[in-house]
C-alpha cells in the first residue's frame, strides 16, 4: 500500500538531506535530534523521529547484541562507526 507523498527533499553531493519542516513537524523532530531509518521487510525505508519510544524500540531489537559486541555507550557506538568507516575508506584506496 502505497502511503501519503509528503514533500520532497534533495540530496546534497555530502550526501545530506534537510528534512523538510512539515515531516519534521509530523515526526516531532527538532534541532539536535537524530532519526531512525528502518529497512522494512518489503525494502521500503522508514524514517522515525529519534525520540525514546524509538530508540527503545529499536534497542529491544538489538537485545543483548550491543553487550556481545562490546558496546556500552553512544561513545563505544561512535567510536565503532569511525572504525568502520576508516576501514572502509581503505579498503576503497586500494580498489
Amino acid at each position: 500500500m502505497m502511503g501519503e507523498v509528503m514533500d520532497v527533499a534533495k540530496v546534497t553531493s555530502k550526501g545530506q538531506v534537510t528534512i523538510p519542516s512539515d515531516v519534521r513537524k509530523s515526526l516531532g523532530i527538532r534541532k539536535g535530534d537524530k532519526v531512525l531509518f528502518i529497512k522494512m521487510d518489503d525494502g521500503s525505508i522508514v524514517l522515525k523521529g529519534s525520540n525514546l519510544e524509538a530508540v527503545d524500540r529499536a534497542s529491544q531489537g538489538f537485545a543483548g547484541a550491543a553487550e556481545k559486541a562490546g558496546l556500552h555507550n553512544e561513545d563505544d557506538l561512535n567510536t565503532l562507526i569511525k572504525e568502520v568507516r576508516i576501514d572502509r575508506a581503505k579498503r576503497q584506496e586500494t580498489q
